[in-house]
């Protein structure tokens, strides 16, 4: 306000000394003027409607509210124009059941299997038991050709084979990735148990014995359509095992000694899944079966230090003098025997395992 009634005072001055020439001296007055321009406006209006339609409005939801609080004609208006499905009021998780838990209807292996050759008796007797449970296993054989037209069990015990000896690399050289598309993820956590800070030495030499499968089943899970298949099969083979631990010791096993290997592994597959496989599912441990033979145990050195050893000799010597001991004659007759307690045997390490 001051600045314009100072030129208000200014433009009357002028029109008094010099009144023809104010038109020429109004607009160079109005220029001397300061003025206020916005400095957020784009100097270049070519492209003022593009940068207008870079901001979009929306409607910033109120977070105060809660919608325990708004009545449910509200709640669901609201839910509505933000494209939100409403809660409901049960829990659903989605799942796959990819396999199963464990061996249904198992095989029993018999007794000295490996070691009886079919002319004994009791091999005979093997072969015999094993023909009469074979009925079961044709009929899972049939269902299981409704789904895989070529089946045949002779060819699935090759591949099978093909799919043992998969496995047991992948777990040698600990894959992973290619671990899981060889066994079942019941059999991933049991394959991969008590490998980690361990080296694996494995490989297949040959087989004793061609393998052939000797129990198969199928069953139902949830619903009637949904059908798992298992079938087990014997392999009677040469291999080699060398275990070692974390320091590079032999833990178990030898890589020059090969031992024949008698195992009945079981391989299952979604056969209602178009696309699913047949993987390693666990392996039958008969009861008769011997134990296995202890790995060597890792130990480690620790060094005591001639004043903790010494601390309970000196304790023993006090309560001696406190308590003397009363010889009788049967010990008086007797050759004592002193213990020598040089250096050496002071700072001799002692072994405790891990």
């Amino acid at each position: 306000m001051e600045v314009l009634n100072s030129t208000k005072h200014c433009f009357k001055i002028l029109q008094v000394l010099r009144p023809g020439i104010t038109t020429f001296a109004i607009p160079t007055l109005w220029q001397m003027q300061p003025i206020r321009h916005r400095q957020t406006k784009h100097w270049n209006p070519k492209f003022k409607r593009l940068r207008k339609l870079k901001f979009v409005k929306i409607d910033l939801p109120n977070l105060n509210e809660k919608a325990a609080d708004l009545p449910k004609d509200e709640l669901k208006k609201k839910l509505k124009e933000r494209g939100v499905l409403p809660p409901r009021p049960w829990l659903e998780r989605p799942f796959h059941i990819s396999c199963t838990g464990g061996i249904f209807e198992a095989y029993v292996p018999p007794e000295g299997d490996g070691k009886r050759s079919i002319i004994s008796a009791a091999g005979a007797k093997q072969k015999f038991e094993f023909l009469e449970k074979k009925s079961k296993s044709m009929l899972a054989v049939r269902k299981i050709r409704n789904y895989e037209e070529d089946f045949s069990t002779d060819d699935f015990a090759t591949a099978a084979q093909d799919v043992y000896i998969g496995a047991h690399q992948k777990m040698a050289l600990k894959d992973k990735h290619k671990l899981r598309e060889l066994v079942t993820e019941r059999c991933y956590p049991e394959i991969m148990h008590n490998v980690r800070d361990k080296t694996i030495h494995w490989s297949f030499l040959k087989s004793l014995e061609p393998p052939y499968v000797v129990h198969a089943r199928v069953t139902d899970v949830i619903s009637k359509e949904n059908l798992f298949a298992q079938i087990t099969v014997r392999f009677h083979t040469q291999q080699l095992l060398a275990i070692y631990d974390r320091f590079g010791r032999l833990m178990h096993g030898s890589e020059i000694v090969a031992k024949d290997v008698l195992e009945y592994a079981v391989f299952e597959k979604h056969i209602s899944n178009e696309y699913g496989k047949w993987r390693l599912h666990d392996k039958i441990i008969p009861d008769w079966l011997p134990p296995k033979e202890p790995s060597i145990a890792t130990y480690r050195l620790v060094e005591e230090s001639d004043e903790a050893i010494m601390q309970p000799t000196e304790s023993k010597e006090v309560n001696e003098e406190a308590h003397p001991k009363v010889e009788t004659e049967e010990e008086k007759d007797r050759p004592q025997i002193t213990a020598s307690t040089g250096p050496d045997s002071l700072t001799k390490p002692n072994r405790t395992a891990i």
